[in-house]
């Protein structure tokens, strides 16, 4: 029984850090005045403006070509 639930907590842990992957952010460097994607959100919100928070990369890099502030 012990190991049935601790497989199960296990694999409970894969899909929920799987799951975390899928979301990608779209952030504007106020110091390079470039954007970019990455996979976690921007803490130094001093440095970081987030633009956007999305489902895939494809639809951040879309998201993103739109974006005025991340033209130039």
């Amino acid at each position: 029984m012990k190991s049935f639930l601790l497989t199960a907590m296990l694999i409970s842990s894969l899909a929920v850090s799987a799951s975390a992957a899928d979301t990608f952010y779209v952030m504007f460097n106020k110091t390079t005045k470039k954007c970019s994607i990455a996979t976690s959100a921007p803490t130094e919100t001093e440095k970081f403006s987030m633009m956007g928070q999305y489902g895939s990369e494809a639809a951040a890099k879309k998201a993103m070509s739109g974006m005025k502030q991340c033209k130039g």
